[in-house]
């Protein structure tokens, strides 16, 4: 059911306990930031429909880690309600909401979730107490108090899309969590099997044990790791009209690329590159030109179809590079634009995408503007 599963990250908060400066989410953990962790996180599980609730002037932030956004609310409730009425106009069957927060949720735990979700309008993970609890007053323990049956709470928290987004419209104020909420409303919320290494970075203390977790992750795939690395090449002659697709990305110009789809030669030459590192063919052996259905398709079509299947075999897409050859149009001015547009169809980070370009110095087909020609390198990763 992943495939109807969509995932919020909550990530409009300021991280006031964290200490002055930059908030939590956008804080850089082994290279990036927390919140693009806790996005690979539901990549790595197969789910790529991930939409962020941010303050409205986090959005270049997040618009560089490839992820849709809405703007959050001033509480928590109010951001997750915002992001399941974005939602609500193309609703999924399931959605899992997650703490932008935690960087080190695995898939085994995301797949818990989604498995109890079968027999449960809800779902969420946690950890039985182990530790003796007491209450206290004035630097002194006063009660001691009964630990059975008491869990700590964990994200991601899944529920049945209809039941959440019903819930939260009928809530009034703030919750702790989505449980709440959903306990509010009647729903039926099971636990799941929790994990220690799922922490909410909440004081600066905690980065420094995240940051040796994943150490100690990187340090355990790569005893096992699976690399691939796959090439594209493709070519797209110019002919009448007067815009033309690129990496995704609409361009005005004098002429357009011709061919059976919408001729995006970038997107071409880099599907090709990942279902070389796959050794699954060409984009013709998938999408055949003899086949009338992909007649003007659009060219998202067949990048996310090679990336889907990257994932379906358990490879990450750890980076994909792009070569424009042409004189004009310039590439400069939309290559972010480009670079941000891959990510999102692939389902990466845009940190994770090279779009650049080069001319021929006036020689060959593209040197006389007869054309573009397009060279892409990927890299696969698992383990």
């Amino acid at each position: 059911m992943s495939a109807n599963t969509a995932v919020i990250l909550v990530a409009a908060g300021q991280g006031s306990r964290m200490g002055g400066g930059l908030a939590k989410q956008w804080r850089m953990l082994a290279g990036q930031p927390v919140l693009a962790h806790a996005a690979a996180a539901f990549r790595a599980a197969g789910l790529a429909r991930i939409i962020t609730a941010i303050r409205p002037e986090d959005a270049p932030r997040a618009e560089a880690l490839g992820l849709p956004w809405v703007a959050g609310g001033a509480t928590r409730a109010a951001s997750v309600r915002a992001a399941l009425e974005h939602l609500a106009n193309d609703p999924p069957e399931r959605v899992l909401i997650h703490d932008g927060a935690r960087p080190l949720a695995s898939p085994a735990l995301i797949a818990r979730v989604l498995a109890a979700l079968d027999h449960h309008s809800g779902a969420a993970p946690a950890l039985a107490l182990s530790d003796a609890l007491w209450r206290a007053g004035d630097g002194k323990v006063r009660v001691i108090q009964p630990r059975e049956g008491l869990f700590r709470a964990q994200t991601p928290q899944g529920f049945a899309f209809p039941a959440i987004l019903a819930a939260h419209r009928a809530h009034q104020g703030e919750a702790a969590d989505d449980v709440e909420v959903a306990l509010a409303a009647g729903l039926d919320v099971a636990v799941t099997e929790g994990e220690e290494d799922n922490i909410k970075l909440t004081y600066k203390a905690e980065f420094a044990r995240a940051e040796r977790l994943l150490a100690e992750r990187q340090q355990n795939k790569g005893q096992t790791m699976d690399i691939r690395t796959g090439n594209g090449f493709d070519v797209h002659r110019f002919g009448p009209g007067d815009r033309l697709w690129l990496c995704g990305v609409e361009i005005a110009h004098e002429r357009a690329l011709q061919g059976h789809s919408d001729a995006d030669v970038g997107i071409h030459a880099l599907t090709d590159a990942l279902f070389g590192a796959l050794a699954e063919g060409d984009i013709g052996r998938h999408f055949p030109p003899s086949d009338a259905q992909w007649k003007g398709a659009a060219s998202d079509i067949f990048l996310r179809h090679a990336a889907g299947l990257a994932q379906a075999q358990g490879y990450a897409i750890s980076h994909a590079d792009v070569t424009l050859i042409c004189e004009r149009p310039k590439i400069g001015p939309h290559a972010q634009a480009m670079r941000v547009r891959l990510a999102a169809i692939m389902g990466i980070d845009a940190a994770r995408v090279s779009v650049k370009a080069t001319t021929s110095e006036g020689l060959g087909f593209t040197g006389r503007e007869e054309g573009i020609a397009a060279l892409a390198t990927a890299t696969l990763v698992k383990g």
